[in-house]
């Protein structure tokens, strides 16, 4: 899907923050100064949502996950519904410290709520006494709310992206420490450095957010698109080698009936 500058503009992407807050680095992005705040240059926008888009569509294409993180109130609504539209993981409430540094513990509490789910299934759950079932209750729709979106998450995502990396700050030095590629939504007050893949934005805006959003998702998208359809090309040609395999057996069985017999000839002539 093109990025058009015009549509950009109408969203509120070029809004950045105060002039007063702003951060050195993000000088290469800024378009101008108006009435005390910095305007993002929406041309670059443009061009780095492209960018960002491109190397999405390919982690998605290799079987990767990406996962979605954004805690504000203004992005979570949002980002739960375009993440949950492609089947990619997202962290809307609190960022659970270890997400990524500790992610066996965070596997063994996402095991835990579907043994949870496993005993409401086959009555083990009726048998226990209404305290503890009160508990139990508790403590599933505790880890569903911090971790139901990550159930599908067997191993680390191929990539992150952020909406307002100061105030997921925690998300990005995990992210770095494993070097997992940082894709972002990058205000005028925040250092784009820690980021691989910037996109200069109003990251407080709803409708700024959900625009980015919607482009960044059609690129992944497109990716798992990709994926499928690499997938099914593959399925017939393994199908196909199966049965090649059992025409030719026959013919390696008899091939050795065909040299014994000269050799059973050979020792009927000796013995003579």
């Amino acid at each position: 899907m093109a990025v058009e500058v015009k549509e950009l503009l109408e969203a509120g992407v070029h809004f950045g923050h105060l002039t007063r807050k702003w951060d050195p680095n993000m000088a290469p992005y800024v378009y101008m100064e108006r009435n005390g705040i910095h305007i993002i240059n929406l041309y670059k926008t443009a061009a780095k949502i492209d960018e960002a888009g491109a190397a999405l569509a390919k982690i998605a294409a290799s079987g990767r996950k990406i996962l979605f993180v954004a805690t504000k109130k203004q992005a979570k609504d949002i980002v739960a519904e375009k993440a949950g539209e492609i089947n990619m993981p997202y962290i809307t409430e609190r960022w659970p410290g270890g997400m990524l540094t500790n992610f066996v513990t965070i596997r063994k509490a996402v095991k835990k709520m579907a043994s949870i789910d496993r005993m409401k299934k086959d009555g083990t759950f009726l048998t226990l006494s209404k305290k503890e079932r009160l508990q139990v209750d508790r403590l599933r729709s505790k880890l569903e709310k911090n971790l139901g979106s990550i159930v599908n998450m067997t191993r680390l995502p191929g990539a992150l992206f952020v909406v307002d990396i100061k105030r997921e700050h925690i998300a990005i030095k995990e992210a770095q420490k494993l070097n997992i590629p940082i894709f972002a939504m990058v205000d005028t007050n925040s250092d784009p450095r820690q980021v691989d893949y910037v996109i200069p934005a109003n990251d407080d805006a709803s409708k700024s957010i959900d625009k980015i959003l919607t482009h960044v998702t059609s690129a992944v998208s497109a990716g798992l698109t990709e994926l499928k359809a690499e997938k099914e090309a593959k399925a017939p040609a393994k199908e196909e080698a199966p049965k090649a395999k059992t025409e030719a057996a026959p013919v390696e069985k008899a091939a050795p009936k065909a040299k014994a017999a000269p050799a059973k000839k050979a020792a009927v002539e000796e013995e003579e």
